[in-house]
């Protein structure tokens, strides 16, 4: 590498990293406080949604990679072109081919890493995460109930309580479904009711005053019983695990089983699927070489239109992409386009894009379709900013 290639590649170092650890940090902690309200009711949430935050990294990391790549090109090539630095390197003799070749060398090193974390991680990782979340969601109740809740901790028990303290213990308007070992109904009812748990841990205690009890006796007839204070005990459960092996799904298959499971023709899962998710990683990997030849021409423009305009636009491309390939990928597995055209398509149009804009771009720098589109963009936020201003004044 030259002078110039470790000067470009060290200045895009830190933006890249900068913008991964932001997205992948600001979307774990999104997905981590809807799993902690998901298992409020459940034994050792915590240690539950530790293990899930883990066995999702390998899928947001697939999904911030592309982003963090292609916003640190624009940041870095904007900030030389600011700085006349591209003029210089241009009028030296150096062709924006050259400008842009160690960040395309960057880029196929990081489809080789997508490969890897689409191919043979995240189907290990979505595995673990399903299993991890049924073993939560059937954990059974850690004695706690939240304020209109209905818990189902079992099949033999429903619970749910109009109010409770922050602690969920102490109860008021309390009602309790449960199924005896006899299979006989019962339903209590209770104004108010703490909870206690046992000291070795595996019972829960249920205070219960001023309330009443419907059963049925030996006989087979209703009884109502009417208490001041009952006592009811009931069972901490504990997790099950998922009873499945690894590969019902196709996005649990690495690369090469994907391939074997689609020349068998005794696989459960419609060839088309198989397929299609083959494709469809391979697309995404692939994509990757194909961002500078549209970051740089757009951090390019970004000199005279700004650089909002040239991120709004560029991730307006990758977000068409990635929906795209979803919609080829459904298609195919419903067996109406062949996986190859259906994948295939949204790749190869993204990719006609990105080449005609870079070589447009080679002509004259910064002056493509993209980049007109951004001065458009730029002057027309402008023009709204500036009657804003003016309505603000009056």
């Amino acid at each position: 590498m030259s002078r110039i290639d470790r000067y470009l590649l060290r200045l895009a170092l830190w933006p890249m990293v900068g913008a991964t650890g932001v997205t992948l940090v600001a979307l774990l902690l999104e997905r981590t406080l809807r799993l902690l309200d998901m298992l409020a009711a459940s034994n050792e949430r915590f240690g539950f949604v530790a293990q899930l935050a883990v066995n999702l990294v390998p899928h947001y990391i697939g999904l911030t990679l592309p982003a963090a790549f292609f916003l640190a090109l624009i940041v870095v090539v904007n900030r030389l072109n600011q700085a006349s630095e591209i003029d210089a390197l241009l009028a030296a003799g150096v062709s924006l081919t050259r400008i842009a070749a160690p960040y395309i060398c960057v880029a196929a090193a990081l489809a080789g890493v997508s490969l890897l974390v689409f191919g043979y991680l995240q189907p290990y990782s979505r595995y673990a995460y399903r299993a991890v979340l049924h073993s939560a969601q059937n954990a059974g109740w850690n004695g706690l109930v939240p304020a209109e809740t209905i818990l189902n901790p079992s099949r033999t028990l429903t619970m749910t309580t109009d109010a409770a303290d922050a602690a969920g213990q102490r109860l008021t308007n309390v009602f309790i479904r449960r199924i005896a070992p006899s299979g006989r109904e019962e339903i209590t009812t209770a104004g108010m009711a703490e909870v206690k748990r046992t000291a070795d841990g595996q019972n829960v205690l249920l205070e219960l005053r001023d309330g009443q009890q419907l059963r049925t006796n030996d006989e087979g007839r209703p009884e109502v019983l009417s208490f001041q204070s009952f006592t009811m005990s009931l069972p901490l459960t504990g997790p099950a695990r998922l009873l499945r092996s690894r590969g019902g799904d196709e996005r649990e298959l690495t690369m090469g089983e994907l391939v074997r499971q689609a020349r068998n023709n005794n696989s459960t899962i419609p060839q088309g699927a198989l397929m299609s998710e083959f494709y469809g990683r391979l697309a995404r990997a692939f994509s990757l070489p194909l961002l500078p030849l549209l970051a740089v021409p757009l951090g390019l423009a970004a000199k005279r239109s700004g650089r909002a305009p040239g991120v709004i636009v560029g991730g307006l491309l990758l977000l068409a992409f990635h929906h795209a390939v979803q919609l080829g990928e459904g298609l195919a597995e419903t067996g109406r386009i062949s996986p190859e055209l259906a994948v295939g398509a949204p790749f190869f149009g993204f990719a006609a894009i990105a080449i005609t804009v870079f070589l447009t771009s080679r002509k004259r720098p910064g002056d493509t379709p993209i980049g007109r589109l951004t001065e458009v963009i730029s002057s027309t936020l402008a023009r709204f900013r500036a009657r804003r201003a003016a309505a603000a004044a009056t």
